[in-house]
């Protein structure tokens, strides 16, 4: 009996050890973070009133604390566009090769990267891990001469809401990023580009083959590329409206698609839990707001009250949003990972029958085994070689006749 006591004392001491470490450990991040936000703020200071045109260069300062092979990275401030057509200032990255840039310019990439949180640190660019899902292709594209500008959306570091998931304001950001790396000084950036997105960036991406050529008709867009794009709305909602994942990406889902259409109602569509406490979870950076939502899930609350499709002027707004099939002139690649918990694997599969019996020129590669934060860094080598052809003027492939290896739920 003695012997189990001590065990279990031995135990408790781990266990209150661990989680001291823990807190200790959490609260010198915090501090770190905040340290560096302060330092940086000035930065993101947005002018008033705010001129120029959308696309125009504000300010810019080398990241030096961020080791890239192959080029150095800038943060950038740069006049963009709200869904409205309203001028706003948006905050972002550009990576500039160390080789020389050839006389024709350089090639441009314009990244779109997935769901962060709307909380000032969780910009890219104000991030302590502003590389984050640009691991391994962002060195191949520094070495192949490439220069890429990584937008962080509007309202993502900068004053106002970001306008998650609505289109016409995340392909705004995309393109006018590309205007500001022209104006960047050495970047040497010509017209032909590419949009390459990850999750909620897929869904910027795609959506870049329809709304960009007229939002900037001087650029030459050559493709988009997707890794586990958030494209079928409806479907990926349908699926994940009761679990853990409506917790972690609907508070930014619900202010989002608010600051589009204000009269969006939340009752009865929130738990009351959650309409009380959805702005604060918005604000947290992924990380948290994904172990926020496991515990939350396990505990029994929901932060749905009823399937979101079922409200009419909810469902309208996620149709609206949802990409349509890609024009056949505009080539697409979209990677996607058969073990992926958040953006599923089969709504993709859907996507993929849809758009080839329209005609679309896809090309799509099965990742077996990819969760959802991977797909962009296992996808990267193939995206970049595919992104290569494109810009060397290449017919691009279409794979629609290939095997799709996942199933798709009867409806």
């Amino acid at each position: 009996m003695r012997a189990l006591r001590v065990t279990a004392i031995v135990f408790l001491a781990i266990i209150v050890t661990i989680a001291t470490v823990v807190t200790v450990w959490g609260a010198i991040t915090q501090l770190r973070i905040d340290a560096q936000q302060r330092d940086i703020e000035s930065f993101y200071v947005s002018p008033d009133p705010i001129t120029g045109s959308p696309g125009d260069l504000i300010r810019f300062e080398e990241m030096t604390d961020v080791d890239l092979d192959g080029g150095s990275v800038h943060r950038i401030l740069y006049v963009s566009q709200r869904a409205d057509g309203e001028t706003a200032v948006s905050g972002g990255m550009v990576f500039i090769p160390d080789t020389p840039a050839p006389a024709q310019g350089r090639k441009v990439v314009a990244w779109a990267h997935g769901t962060l949180g709307m909380g000032p640190q969780c910009a890219p660019s104000r991030s302590m891990t502003p590389l984050n899902d640009m691991t391994g292709w962002i060195e191949q594209m520094m070495g192949l001469g490439w220069v890429v500008a990584a937008t962080d959306y509007t309202g993502l570091g900068t004053p106002g809401d970001e306008q998650y998931l609505v289109a016409q304001a995340e392909v705004s950001d995309v393109v006018n990023s590309v205007r500001a790396l022209q104006q960047f000084p050495g970047a040497d950036a010509g017209d032909d580009y590419v949009v390459w997105g990850h999750s909620q960036g897929g869904h910027t991406s795609l959506w870049s083959g329809h709304l960009a050529q007229d939002i900037a008709p001087e650029l030459n867009l050559l493709g988009v590329a997707a890794a586990a794009p958030a494209a079928e709305l409806g479907l990926i909602l349908d699926a994940q409206w009761t679990g853990p994942v409506a917790w972690a990406i609907g508070p930014e889902a619900v202010i989002g698609w608010r600051s589009l259409e204000p009269d969006l109602p939340l009752e009865p569509l929130l738990t009351d839990r959650a309409a009380a406490i959805y702005p604060d979870i918005a604000e947290e950076c992924i990380g948290a707001a994904a172990l926020d939502a496991l515990a939350r899930t396990s505990l029994g609350q929901a932060f749905f009250a009823s399937n979101p499709l079922d409200s009419p002027p909810w469902a309208e707004v996620i149709n609206a949003q949802t990409p349509p099939s890609m024009p056949a002139d505009m080539p697409v690649f979209i990677a996607q990972g058969t073990a992926d918990t958040v953006v599923l694997a089969w709504p993709n599969a859907v996507l993929l029958e849809k758009w080839c019996a329209a005609g679309s020129d896809v090309s799509m590669l099965w990742m077996g085994n990819v969760q959802h934060p991977q797909a962009a860094i296992v996808a990267g080598p193939t995206a970049v070689s595919w992104m290569a052809d494109r810009f060397a003027g290449l017919d691009a492939p279409r794979t629609c006749d290939s095997p799709i290896p996942v199933a798709i739920p009867v409806p």
